[in-house]
């Protein structure tokens, strides 16, 4: 029975994922970032492959255009290179611009909107050597399961991609030994489209691999972090205890809220009942408030009490049932009444100011 309690069976709850999120610890698998990157990346290439060639062309002709040897000096090499940086930046940087925002946009795919202050926050105890050579040998350690799965899945997309590398080549091998003779032009153009179909392929084939390992991360991630049934448990209780923490607070806010409408019962000019289960007590004073203002209400036991403070402080009590529950649902303490129950009232007001001889 204590090792059922011991095992890692249970599905990590909500609150454990969330933990586990803020240390940073999530599934996210790097042959899905690296593939989708490589599609993004070949997808632009086919994109502004062609801008980019056509600037390339136009470099190379303005500087073999303008070479003057005599204008080449050793001493300033930076005068000579500097056009072409200038070229590089103009011909790459959209490229890499929309690469690093594709790469920005794979990697909240995955983990989504993620900051973990506990992962970013230094270790100072790995910096130790005996911690340093422990973390070293365990990453080469190729006897662990995780290695020797890692190590599979190189070996295996080795493998693949070099099968569909041949595939490709033996497929056009034709075209490419025709390339015996032809012009450059041709050449350029045969080996490029031969290199495009390569990638092509590869890029599908790493997509399915990655896709596949991104389930299977998600599937050990969850593995990894199972709960035991004692610490589903003791969640459980700490999150009851928590239940009855809100609870104490919130009553005790409560009585705090009735005590402090009780004290303004001595204010009322009526308390209108029911008789026994409702009672509101109003207040009328029609040089602060246009209408009558409910100051306390309720049922049952804060009902008797509001009547044992009207009888101790000689405030009128009126019974009025339908006039009782409908103030004491339609109004909330400190508010006016509606206007559909200013007869109603004022009828009331109208019999207690009378006895009063006001």
């Amino acid at each position: 029975m204590a090792n059922d309690q011991n095992e890692r069976t249970e599905d990590a709850t909500a609150k454990r994922l969330q933990t586990e999120r803020n240390k940073g610890n999530i599934a996210k698998s790097q042959d899905f970032t690296s593939s989708l990157l490589l599609a993004c990346g070949l997808g632009l290439m086919y994109v502004l492959g062609n801008g980019m060639l056509d600037k390339l062309k136009t470099m190379l002709i303005e500087t073999f255009s303008n070479l003057n040897p005599d204008n080449i000096s050793n001493s300033d090499t930076f005068s000579v290179m500097a056009p072409f940086f200038k070229y590089y930046v103009n011909i790459t940087a959209l490229f890499f611009v929309l690469i690093a925002l594709a790469a920005i946009a794979i990697l909240r795919y995955q983990t989504g909107s993620l900051f973990a202050k506990e992962a970013i926050k230094p270790n100072f105890g790995k910096l130790s050597p005996s911690n340093a050579l422990k973390g070293l040998l365990e990453k080469f350690n190729l006897f662990k399961p995780r290695q020797i799965v890692e190590l599979v899945k190189s070996l295996t997309k080795t493998a693949i991609v070099a099968l569909v590398g041949m595939n490709v080549i033996i497929k056009r091998k034709d075209e490419l030994f025709g390339l015996l003779g032809a012009t450059t032009s041709t050449g350029l153009e045969v080996i490029g489209s031969v290199l495009f179909q390569l990638l092509l392929n590869i890029c599908i084939i790493l997509l399915i691999i990655g896709v596949l390992d991104r389930k299977y991360q998600e599937w050990e991630y969850r593995k990894s972090i199972k709960m035991t049934k004692q610490e589903v448990k003791d969640e459980r209780k700490n999150e009851e205890g928590d239940t009855k923490v809100k609870g104490r607070i919130r009553s005790f806010g409560m009585k705090i809220l009735q005590q402090k409408m009780m004290s303004r019962v001595k204010e009322a000019d009526v308390v209108v009942v029911n008789p026994t289960h409702y009672a509101v007590a109003l207040m009328y004073n029609p040089e602060k408030v246009p209408a009558p203002v409910v100051l306390a209400k309720g049922v049952d036991f804060i009902a008797f009490k509001i009547r044992e403070i009207a009888k101790n402080n000689n405030i009128p009590i009126v019974e009025n049932k339908p006039l009782a529950r409908s103030l004491y649902k339609l109004v909330d303490i400190n508010q006016v009444i509606p206007q559909e129950l200013y007869v109603a009232v004022a009828e009331i007001l109208q019999y207690v100011y009378s006895n009063k001889n006001k």
